[in-house]
């Protein structure tokens, strides 16, 4: 049964719509935990030692949020390996070019691949930059990430990538959420309008969330 859906197509689209979900559902949460930071620095810390005590003291200290983690790598891979496994599938269905060179599909559609590729390097520098610090701008200190967020925010490379990247993520939600509905068998044409509004407003509200961090450090509204 999980050869069968692991090695077929839509095996293969519907472990993407769900790895897909399970990843959306923790960037709503990420998002709303990082607005935070326009709360003060006693606010914003004290949220992220939360994030290694919850679930105390049935679970010990951080096993929670290791436990996300491993939820959350298992997603990323899960996703990732589909996608490229799919769009070899694809090309290897389709050898000839296109005649009509005008593409059809959106402009989110187009880039989902490089979208895909952009936030992939993302998250590896994200997590060197304010997990490890191994590639922090300034003096990373371990139990304090409001003042690792500021100095990240404060350098001109900082805030390009993680403002990119989140355009990317944007574009990246927009045609994702929508095509995770029609995989999962929600997309039919009495809701189509109502899940591509539900998808427009949930990239828009990301993008906008997120970039409004590096946009307040950059303005001297958080510092």
């Amino acid at each position: 049964m999980t050869r069968t859906l692991w090695d077929s197509s839509v095996g293969k689209k519907t472990i993407m719509a769900v790895s897909g979900l399970i990843m959306l559902l923790y960037l709503v949460v990420h998002m709303i935990g990082n607005l935070k930071i326009f709360f003060g620095s006693g606010e914003f810390n004290h949220y992220a030692h939360w994030l290694r005590t919850m679930g105390e003291p049935f679970l010990h200290y951080e096993w929670a949020l290791w436990i996300v983690r491993v939820v959350l790598v298992a997603a990323v891979v899960l996703h990732a390996v589909s996608a490229y496994q799919l769009s070899r599938r694809d090309i290897r269905a389709r050898p000839a070019k296109y005649v009509h060179k005008k593409p059809r599909a959106g402009y989110a559609t187009r880039t989902m691949r490089w979208g895909g590729i952009i936030l992939a390097l993302f998250i590896v520098w994200h997590i060197l930059d304010l997990t490890t610090g191994t590639v922090h701008s300034g003096g990373f200190q371990s139990g304090h990430p409001y003042q690792n967020v500021i100095d990240t925010f404060s350098t001109w490379y900082g805030n390009l990538i993680y403002i990119v990247a989140m355009l990317a993520l944007g574009l990246h939600v927009q045609h994702g959420f929508w095509s995770a509905a029609q995989t999962l068998g929600a997309g039919r044409a009495t809701r189509e309008r109502v899940l591509r509004t539900i998808a427009n407003v949930l990239a828009l509200v990301l993008t906008v969330g997120f970039i409004s961090v590096p946009v307040a450090v950059m303005t001297g509204v958080v510092s």
